[in-house]
């Protein structure tokens, strides 16, 4: 799925898939670390010193992950000036579907939308979703859907699969929603260049959520989100930074021609990390997790809108995405923009 190992030149002039536009949504109420406090045995200063989390966006109690995949959704096609009726397909990045198992997020977000030419289903990989759905996507377009663009949303509801009385992990995760619509060009220099997709599924039970079909008959279990932090912490920083070096290396880029690298918002330790294993600068990885917490698949989405907006995105620059989850997957993207 992955071009690995042509460069950046080789690929001028073929048809590539690229983001025509990008939205985001958080909802309103805002929980802050001061407000956790009240409940919890934690502390404002404890939090940002292990985190770097000051606050987090919960949805409200007539809210649904649907409903916040269409507000960004909804940003995002305007972004690009495309219709919920031109779309061809629609996939969804998200652990906290609608209902538990059927129907897909998606297929509700199409009807939502009146996006009744597209085809709809959800993509299960954690935090690392997004990234796999931008690559699903992209090569779901090349390989003969790429006549009408593509929607794809990373959205999560993690304050409802949280134990709110478990200070280790509620302070930890946002709700939020990140929707990008792509299409195909053919302009140089521009579009999805690359993809690196990955997954040691040996340690797919040190970090997990209950709920399931494991045994028969079902186990009657919360869905509840459990970890193992130091091994999750551990393998998120070397699977991050072996995403970005794999890019450099393969695209043969120098760290100099990396404009931005965009991550998963987890920890902000993780990412400090991460960035002392890869040879770029600081200030070109962007953090916002400051405000939103861990999204989880939303995480980048929403990092990578909040650089839009901030109108920081120029033409040509390259991107690169990286995150990890559940599974334990890992992987990114590098995106000419």
């Amino acid at each position: 799925m992955a071009r690995s190992k042509r460069s950046d030149a080789a690929v001028k002039h073929e048809t590539r898939v690229r983001i025509s536009g990008i939205g985001s949504y958080l909802p309103p109420r805002r929980v802050t670390n001061e407000d956790l406090s009240k409940s919890l045995d934690t502390s404002d200063e404890w939090i940002v010193s292990h985190t770097g989390i000051c606050a987090r966006h919960i949805l409200a109690d007539d809210q649904a992950p649907s409903s916040m995949a269409e507000q960004a959704a909804r940003a995002a096609l305007e972004r690009a000036g495309v219709a919920p009726a031109d779309l061809g397909l629609i996939i969804v990045a998200t652990s906290t579907q609608d209902f538990g198992s059927f129907p897909a997020t998606a297929c509700l977000l199409q009807g939502r939308l009146g996006a009744t030419e597209a085809a709809a289903f959800d993509l299960s990989a954690a935090c690392t979703g997004f990234v796999y759905a931008l690559e699903v996507a992209r090569s779901m377009m090349l390989g003969g859907m790429g006549a009408r663009p593509a929607l794809v949303v990373g959205v999560e509801a993690m304050s409802r699969i949280v134990d709110w009385t478990d200070r280790n992990t509620c302070v930890l995760f946002g709700d939020g929603a990140g929707a990008v619509v792509l299409e195909t060009t053919t302009e140089e220099d521009r579009g999805i260049l690359a993809s690196y997709l990955r997954a040691d599924g040996t340690a797919a039970e040190e970090l997990w959520a209950g709920g399931g079909l494991r045994y028969a008959p079902p186990k009657s279990e919360p869905r509840i989100a459990h970890m193992n932090g130091r091994l999750v912490f551990n393998f998120a920083v070397r699977a991050m930074a072996e995403v970005v070096m794999h890019f450099l290396e393969h695209l043969h880029l120098t760290p100099e021609q990396v404009a931005f690298v965009v991550p998963h918002q987890a920890n902000v330790r993780i990412l400090q990390a991460a960035q002392k294993r890869i040879p770029i600068p600081p200030e070109r990885f962007i953090v916002n997790i400051a405000d939103v917490a861990n999204t989880s698949a939303a995480s980048i989405p929403l990092a990578l809108a909040a650089l839009d907006r901030a109108g920081r995105l120029k033409p040509g620059d390259l991107v690169i995405t990286t995150g990890f989850g559940a599974g334990l997957t890992y992987g990114g993207n590098a995106i000419r923009w």
